[in-house]
């Protein structure tokens, strides 16, 4: 008896999930690097300016301080909400125990289906 099974046009999910979606994520992480190194380096900037004598810029970079912290607090906020959909999306996934004596009698049902159609 050959069994052939259609994968379908969704990609798989769970412990089958491509390597792809995580070096999605871990470049939506590279971004979110790179982003905060560029406003450092800007930090960084502006305080050596300031330490050379130069107090025009001191606005600039309290206000370039305060998008920074805000912008952290919305990526993490937003981290922890998408982190908490995909729990929800997921169920209890893993959080209980296995089940087999369960697991017996839904097989032992399916096979006396089985028997009953003539397939076993």
């Amino acid at each position: 008896m050959t069994v052939n099974f259609d994968p379908g046009q969704e990609p798989p999910e769970g412990p089958f999930a491509s390597v792809a979606e995580a070096a999605t994520e871990m470049d939506v992480l590279d971004i979110a690097d790179g982003l905060f190194r560029s406003y450092a380096a800007d930090l960084t900037r502006l305080r050596e300016k300031i330490e050379a004598g130069d107090p025009g810029d001191l606005k600039e970079s309290g206000n370039l301080v305060r998008s920074l912290r805000e912008a952290t607090k919305m990526v993490l906020e937003e981290r922890g909400k998408v982190d908490k959909l995909r729990k929800d999306a997921a169920g209890q996934v893993g959080a209980g125990a296995l089940d087999l004596v369960a697991a017996r009698d839904e097989i032992g049902r399916r096979l006396a289906c089985l028997r009953r159609t003539g397939g076993g």
